[in-house]
């Protein structure tokens, strides 16, 4: 096995437009241990099989000591929400949460938003009338999942724009690079967000409303259900935010794909999942730990390990994905790690998913691209989340 600092090139910030060629050399080393001891996994039957083993804990608690974990350790006075803790009480949290937020308890809960977040993609391609140019990402793909969870979690829409920047802070300080600073802001968005919700959260216990907050009131602790609300935001919103983007960077650069794609809608299911595979809005996971010795590619990861799993480097392995560098938007046999797998498959991919088909296709009807004013865009800082912070394209009009 090799060693190295592969990790140090991933999370700068100079290789954030393409990183591919870095994972292409990492999956030469399916496991790599790297200086800190920490193991980067990457080929996709090796991330698959890790995801889905009990032997790996996402409880950041867990972490070597000294290590750097993420803003859900920090010390805010709330408990880790569920993604970052393991069976039993991962599973007790998430089926918890489950049962207003979809099937079978809850079938026709995302269902019935569909209308109103068509509203919203109406309403945010209408501001584009008499503009030349447009910022995918502010004018956009930002608004749209923001208000999609605050209308989750029953939120007053005249309070959304705060959300926006607890949202940026929080998915800012993920980041394994953010630095102090960076640390600090997302634990004070995560204080003010949950003071904010505290609030909230005791109002829909007193008057029970729209959203999942009132219907898990009383059966969730307020910490319990604060710290699940933070979790959603971050996760119901940065990731549909870089998907959207990444899937409008992506056709922008194909003219042939976005011609073809254009005259047949119905290619927009497996152009999207084929963007999910291709340029994945959560590259990897990088906060799990091995509870015990765990043997895997010829390797023995040891207990107490820091692992990251390299979701972006298992989407494009060739040992999985027939010619996986080349964006094919009917590829067939696609089951990519964009979700990620196991237990802690993304709990807002329905949700994201509702929000991809209707404003991705939405936006290529309506809206006349002529050109991106800035390829590669400039990226967030966050090498974990990864979109472009900006994405400015010229537009040549608007139809109804």
């Amino acid at each position: 096995m090799t060693s190295g600092t592969i990790s140090a090139q991933i999370t700068d910030y100079a290789n954030r437009a393409d990183p591919y060629p870095l994972y292409a050399e990492l999956r030469k080393t399916p496991v790599r241990r790297e200086d800190d001891g920490t193991y980067l996994v990457s080929t996709y039957h090796e991330v698959r099989s890790l995801a889905n083993d009990p032997r790996l804990s996402n409880d950041t608690r867990n972490r070597p000591p000294g290590l750097a974990r993420t803003a859900e350790a920090e010390e805010t006075g709330l408990p880790p929400s569920f993604i970052f803790t393991d069976p039993p009480l991962h599973d007790r949290l998430r089926n918890t949460i489950n049962r207003p937020f979809g099937p079978p308890h809850s079938p026709r809960f995302l269902d019935d938003l569909r209308g109103e977040l068509a509203e919203v993609v109406t309403e945010l391609l209408d501001s584009f009338e008499g503009k030349d140019q447009v910022d995918i990402v502010d004018d956009f793909a930002y608004p749209l999942p923001v208000t999609a969870i605050c209308k989750v979690l029953g939120v007053p829409r005249e309070d959304e724009p705060r959300f926006h920047g607890w949202a940026d802070a929080l998915a800012s300080s993920l980041d394994p690079q953010a630095g102090e600073e960076g640390r600090k802001k997302g634990q004070q968005a995560r204080q003010d967000l949950g003071a904010y919700l505290s609030d909230l959260i005791e109002t829909k216990r007193r008057h029970p409303g729209p959203g999942i907050l009132s219907a898990l009131a009383p059966d969730m602790t307020p910490e319990d259900l604060e710290a699940t609300a933070v979790l959603l935001l971050v996760a119901g919103h940065e990731t549909t935010v870089n998907a959207i983007t990444n899937t409008t960077l992506t056709l922008l650069r194909r003219p042939d794909v976005l011609d073809r794609f254009r005259k047949d809608p119905d290619l927009a299911v497996p152009l999207i999942e084929e963007v999910l595979r291709y340029e994945p809005p959560v590259q990897f996971v990088p906060w799990t730990t091995a509870l015990a010795d765990i043997d895997v590619a010829d390797t023995t990861i040891p207990k107490g390990s820091p692992v990251w799993l390299m979701l972006a480097a298992a989407n494009r392995d060739p040992q999985r994905f027939r010619d996986p560098d080349r964006f094919v938007p009917d590829r067939e046999d696609n089951e990519h790690l964009g979700f990620y797998t196991g237990i802690h498959y993304c709990f807002g991919a329905p949700l994201a998913r509702i929000e991809l088909y209707l404003a991705v296709p939405e936006l290529f009807r309506r809206v006349k691209m002529s050109r991106l004013l800035e390829d590669p865009p400039p990226y967030r800082a966050n090498a974990v989340l990864r979109g472009p912070r900006h994405l400015p394209v010229a537009i040549e009009g608007l139809t109804d």
